[in-house]
């Protein structure tokens, strides 16, 4: 029997728009749609697709992860939403496994991919807007010129020696890091030159241009840009 095919498809940060063309065609031929599961239940990825493509007819595949930091708890987490996959792989049916963003950026799609190719199946990457890009252009700024580097960094890192790196700087889910971030920027006199951009392209996007007075509860999808 002819083994499925496992997509990655990225969807971007959250306005249907962004869909691409190959992302709908991808989804639209794929019998079987895979999609990250909350502990709530929610599926944001879902929830976006279901706004461009109809998936009337097609096999919805929760798939759950786990947000510890434990490799063990990781390791199994990864493994069970592989073996899901691979039932439906092996029994020949293509699955489009949905990933916020780009396929290629933190993404948890590359960890399901790597999986899944080592048990001799074939993985396919679908681009998507990656969400850095849709903020920059919510903010209308460009994010590099002629000779000026771009840094993409998650905000969980050493924000001190982040900021302190030549040309523009993208901090990546920067919700629970944003008053550090702001105190940092404020110390080294970036603050005007930074923005933030909560659920850009969802119905909860809320941008911040001054820093200096960031909205309270700011979510996990918050991206911070710098410009120098």
């Amino acid at each position: 029997m002819k083994q499925g095919i496992f997509y990655g498809v990225g969807v971007g940060p959250g306005d249907p728009e962004l869909l691409t063309m190959k992302a709908l065609r991808t989804l639209e031929r794929c019998p079987v749609v895979a999609a990250p599961r909350t502990k709530s239940g929610g599926a944001l990825a879902l929830d976006i697709v279901r706004r461009a493509v109809s998936l009337d007819g097609k096999i919805l595949l929760p798939l759950e992860f786990t947000m510890s930091r434990d490799p063990e708890v990781l390791r199994e987490a990864r493994q069970k939403a592989a073996d899901a996959v691979e039932a439906h792989l092996s029994s020949g049916r293509d699955v489009a496994m949905l990933n916020l963003g780009d396929v290629s950026i933190y993404a948890t799609f590359g960890y399901l991919m790597d999986l899944i190719a080592e048990r001799g199946y074939e993985a396919v990457m679908i681009p998507g807007v990656p969400s850095f890009c849709a903020v920059a252009a919510r903010l209308g700024v460009s994010l590099t010129g002629a000779g000026s580097p771009l840094h993409i960094l998650p905000a969980g890192g050493s924000l001190a020696e982040q900021l302190d790196l030549p040309g523009t700087k993208v901090l990546m889910k920067a919700g629970k890091q944003l008053p550090q971030a702001a105190e940092l920027l404020w110390r080294r006199g970036l603050l005007e030159k930074a923005a933030m951009v909560q659920d850009c392209g969802l119905p909860t996007e809320r941008v911040c241009r001054d820093l200096g007075c960031p909205p309270k509860d700011t979510g996990y999808f918050a991206t911070i840009v710098v410009k120098e």
